[in-house]
């Protein structure tokens, strides 16, 4: 493995992006730069599709908690980075597809409801945003992704009372598509990627943001809000 956090691989018209940490698969300035570098690549490379994996057992744990412990312009300008990177993922001309690997949590959990499509795997798993239950407020531009994603029944449970979900209840509750046996969950997410890569691209670009925008507007103004 490299010093990156993120591999990064062009597989005829599909980008994989593959994030292990070796840990938790933390947000961190290096981790978003990473992150950020490969959506560059994917674009540059003229890929039809990401698909986005974690590690093993982890997809993301959110924040890097030792940034979080440390109020400032440091966590300010983290937040935003990753408030930007999620909108980035939600607002994409090409489709992202998420191959969800094991826990996502907090902004780890952002992160699936702004995918296109999030392909998750059996087993005890948690999915959700735990922020409130670990004493932090969930930033504005993460309650505006819960508006936008999740099933409204699940949007008060979910953001307010930081209901943790098992992989099959993250499906009902929006943080997931579908949930399948760790063995297929590689064959699967490509299986999927191919299918959204045989899209008209055109089409699919107009399409979402037609349908996104007024979500992403708000997401925007949110995260200006963080003032960084």
């Amino acid at each position: 493995m490299s010093d990156s956090p993120i591999q990064y691989q062009l597989d005829g018209s599909i980008a994989i992006l593959r994030f292990d940490d070796g840990k938790a698969n933390t947000f961190s300035p290096d981790s978003l730069a990473a992150l950020n570098a490969a959506l560059d690549r994917a674009e540059k490379d003229e890929a039809r599709c990401i698909l986005w994996s974690g590690r093993p057992g982890r997809f993301s744990a959110g924040f890097d908690l030792s940034f979080m412990r440390e109020p400032g312009r440091a966590l300010l300008e983290l937040v935003a980075s990753g408030a930007r990177m999620a909108l980035r993922v939600h607002d994409s001309a090409i489709p992202v597809v998420l191959a969800v690997t094991g826990h996502a949590l907090a902004m780890g959990a952002i992160t699936l409801m702004a995918a296109d499509r999030r392909i998750g795997v059996e087993g005890n798993f948690k999915i959700g945003l735990n922020e409130v239950a670990i004493g932090m407020t969930l930033p504005d531009f993460g309650i505006e992704f819960a508006r936008a994603r999740l099933a409204l029944p699940h949007q008060s449970r979910s953001v307010v009372n930081a209901e943790i979900y098992d992989p099959v209840g993250a499906v009902e509750a929006g943080y997931l598509d579908r949930v399948v046996a760790a063995e297929d969950l590689e064959a699967v997410a490509l299986a999927e990627a191919q299918a959204m890569a045989a899209l008209d691209p055109t089409a699919f670009a107009a399409t979402k943001k037609a349908l996104r925008g007024e979500a992403s507007e708000r997401i925007l103004a949110a995260i200006e809000r963080i003032g960084v």
